[in-house]
């Protein structure tokens, strides 16, 4: 287990290991000081055919990634940034967005929501983002691969000042990000990934054995889109009625229910 001196987050890694360590065989956690990105990192150690188990957390990312290539910034401190990387061989790989958004959620706080496919929301706002990314090792449909799954979650909450300097310069003024300090006064970043590790690896392990079928009620329990009105990046309009079973978002248009996949679109409230 390699840490680095830092005790926001190196106070709380050997609780972490040993939560883990008996239902995930040769788990390791390493934290470092700074990383371009803790997905882009264990992206390519698995690219290179390292299988093992890992859980890599950073005090500061320099060029983190969210989904469809947008940015996400850490500060130490400020936000927590960590990417588990473990073989994996579900029968289906639908809905593993939604069923790791559904552990961190049930694991922070009751009043954190879902927004499909894969974003962490707080009183409407945004709390932190997920990000899924597979390698594969070896040949055939059999051979396991190697997924990679970084969070990202506010810890306080975003300068506002901050948030307006990211947007462009023609762009609606941006919504500030939540941060989890308003609903967990005190809470390190330390503290929040000893809560929501162990649990976020037995899901996991979960999904595989069973899909997302076995987290299909408890990502509609946390639903922020249900019964919305939303608008697709394809210039759609619909009302959000849930998941299917294979975890597409169901839009009722007025050209009929249309079922959306992550990777065709992205949604937002109208």
């Amino acid at each position: 287990m390699t840490v680095a001196h830092h005790d926001s987050l190196t106070r709380h890694v050997e609780a972490v290991w040993q939560a883990v360590v008996p239902v995930l065989p040769g788990f390791t956690v390493e934290v470092l000081p700074s990383v371009d990105s803790t997905n882009s990192e264990l992206m390519r150690r698995a690219r290179t055919g390292q299988q093992e188990p890992v859980l890599l957390a950073a005090e500061v990312q320099t060029a983190g990634r969210g989904r469809l290539g947008k940015a996400w910034h850490s500060q130490p401190g400020q936000s927590l940034t960590f990417s588990l990387a473990l073989p994996l061989t579900p029968s289906s790989w639908s809905g593993l967005s939604l069923a790791v958004g559904v552990s961190l959620a049930e694991s922070l706080h009751p009043d954190v929501m879902l927004k499909w496919p894969n974003d962490l929301w707080l009183h409407q706002r945004k709390l932190g983002g997920i990000l899924v990314e597979t390698a594969s090792q070896g040949e055939g449909p059999d051979r396991p691969r190697t997924v990679v799954i970084g969070m990202g979650i506010n810890i306080a909450r975003p300068d506002a000042a901050a948030v307006r300097a990211l947007a462009s310069p023609d762009s609606a003024a941006p919504i500030a990000p939540a941060g989890l300090a308003e609903v967990c006064v005190g809470q390190t970043a330390g503290e929040t990934l000893e809560q929501v590790v162990p649990a976020l690896v037995r899901d996991i392990l979960r999904f595989q054995a069973d899909g997302f079928t076995a987290f299909a009620s408890r990502f509609a329990a946390r639903d922020a889109l249900f019964q919305q009105r939303v608008t697709l990046s394809d210039g759609s309009l619909g009302l959000a009625d849930g998941v299917d079973a294979s975890g597409a978002l169901r839009v009722k248009t007025d050209a009929g229910w249309r079922a959306v996949s992550s990777s065709e679109v992205s949604v937002r409230p109208c």
